[in-house]
Parts: C-alpha cells; structure tokens; sequence
C-alpha cells in the first residue's frame, strides 16, 4: 500500500493578522506548516503540499513535495492528488490542524476496512445545537448524540478520491470538506474519534493555545 500525505496549506494569514500565508506563521519555533509535515512524514511514504503560488516561503520544501495552490481547498487538494498518482490511500490534513499526531493517523489509516471507502477524525458534538430561521428564530432544537465535528486528517482510498475531485470548479468550492464529495458519490466514510487537543488555528487566541499546547507535550 501506497501512503501519499497531503498537506492543503493554502489559508492566506489574515485572520492571523500575518503578512505570509498561514502555513509560515511561526508556531512555538517552527512554521506553522511544519508540525503536520514532521508527523506525515513518518506515517506516509510522500508528502505533497499545497501551497499558494509563488510562496517564497515554500523554498524550504523539497520541490518534488510542492504544488500550487487552487482557487478553493478541494482545489488544492486535487492538485496535490494529481501529483501524486501513485498513491493506493490519501492522507488529507490541514495545515492549520498543527497538534495532529501519528496516532491519530494511524488510527483513520486503520478505518479503511472492507467496505469503506474513507476515515475521518472528528470530534462528538457536546453543545446544544439549534437550527434557526434568517430572522433568528429557533426552529429545532437538534440531537447531538449522532452529531460530529468534522476535523483533519481525512483518508481516502485513492481511486474514489480522484473521482469526488473529478468536479468543475464551483462544486469544489462549494465542498466544506473532501468527505462529502465523496459521500456525494456514494463512497462509505466512517468517523474515527479525535482527541480533544486537534484543534484548527484560525485565529492570534487559537495560536496561542495551540504553542501552550504544544509545549505541554
């Protein structure tokens, strides 16, 4: 079995109030980039990862580990996937998801059973959720026993994965992560349970966390 890693690293630094592509934000001594990359890297036989074009900051990957960016996440994804054909299983994480770990991995890796076409980490929905009207007001009040929050990585087995990203552009970008377009095909995804520190970076607060975190390990 072929492992091909995948980093999506595309996130523009904004919300970061960063003058560089999120990726390359410094987190507790490394780029941000560089915590899921050490971790794939032991765990997948390749890693590629999508970075914006023309990042200068990109000279410190390999060139046979780097791909432009799309214009969406599922975009950059198919890049990556394109470059890399030789994979039986993708492993897509997210740049901005830095706490990932090799268990976690080999945990959704090991999900691949008969009969299931991907593996996703995601953590049990434990707040209330409702669902409102534009106005603001309470329709529903929804169970959350059978809700999750989908996080990265996800994996696939490669062949349904080339196909889901087999789209035109706007299907791409309207996709929030990579599981529902293969689900949108038929393929059979199953969740595997993420430990409560996988969080995403989106903001200064979450990247303050996330060195506290970090530094904790």
């Amino acid at each position: 079995m072929s492992v091909v890693g995948i980093i999506a690293a595309g996130g523009s630094g904004e919300r970061l109030g960063a003058e560089m592509p999120k990726a390359f934000v410094v987190l507790a001594g490394r780029p941000l980039l560089d915590w899921s990359l050490s971790v794939l890297r032991d765990v997948a036989d390749r890693v590629v990862v999508a970075v914006p074009p023309g990042s200068p900051q990109s000279s410190v990957l390999g060139p046979r580990e780097i791909v432009d960016g799309g214009e969406s996440r599922s975009a950059s994804v198919r890049n990556a996937v394109l470059a890399a054909p030789e994979a039986s299983v993708y492993v897509v994480h997210d740049a901005a998801r830095p706490l990932i770990t090799p268990d976690l991995v080999r945990r959704c890796l090991d999900a691949l059973g008969p009969g299931v076409d991907g593996a996703i980490a995601a953590a049990p929905m434990t707040d209330t959720v409702k669902e409102a009207a534009p106005d603001g007001r309470v329709m529903h009040t929804l169970d959350r026993t059978s809700l999750w929050r989908i996080q990265t990585p996800q994996v696939f087995r490669a062949g349904i994965l080339r196909e889901a990203l087999d789209r035109d552009p706007a299907a791409l970008a309207a996709a929030t992560d990579d599981a529902s377009l293969v689900e949108e095909i038929g393929g059979t995804v199953h969740v595997v349970e993420a430990p409560l520190q996988n969080m995403k970076v989106t903001s200064e607060s979450d990247l303050r966390v996330a060195e506290a975190l970090l530094a904790g390990r």
